[in-house]
């Protein structure tokens, strides 16, 4: 689904989850209500399918999540390889689990940008990082996507 057909079908006053996709971590990020700030909220550390999908269901009831903004990892020149795939698959899947709309948005160089913040502008340690980066990376994926809604780009 595209963006534009992705804001039609999300209704008014409900979070976005966002996500950056792991096969042994998930990144999660949740939006307000009025959608305007990303905020990460936790790293699921992967486990049967059925428990993530629990602790997922779990959220997207507490947080009053509307939808799902799920980071894409293209490959420099566009193209998509394995783990966008496996990305899609996780969506197509979960979907069945969870019918809530869902888009895709580019997270090239995301990890890396957030890394660099965190190092430059926090000053944080190698271990504090790996300990925050999928969440964080979870955070800047759903705030581009969030912007990208909010100017209807």
């Amino acid at each position: 689904m595209d963006i534009t057909e992705f804001n039609q079908q999300i209704k008014e006053y409900q979070a976005l989850i966002g996500f950056d996709y792991g096969s042994k971590r998930l990144g999660i990020a949740v939006s307000d209500l009025l959608r305007s700030i990303a905020t990460s909220y936790k790293i699921l550390y992967r486990s049967t399918w059925e428990k993530d999908v629990a602790e997922i269901k779990r959220i997207v009831a507490e947080k009053e999540i509307g939808g799902f903004v799920y980071g894409l990892p293209l490959q420099m020149d566009g193209a998509e390889g394995e783990i966008a795939k496996e990305v899609r698959n996780f969506a197509a899947k979960l979907a069945k689990e969870i019918p809530l709309p869902y888009m895709f948005w580019d997270e090239r160089l995301s990890s890396a940008a957030v890394e660099r913040f965190l190092i430059n502008e926090v000053d944080m340690s190698r271990a504090k990082r790996k300990k925050v980066l999928d969440a964080s990376a979870a955070a800047y994926i759903l705030q581009g996507a969030l912007d990208a809604l909010k100017y209807k780009i």
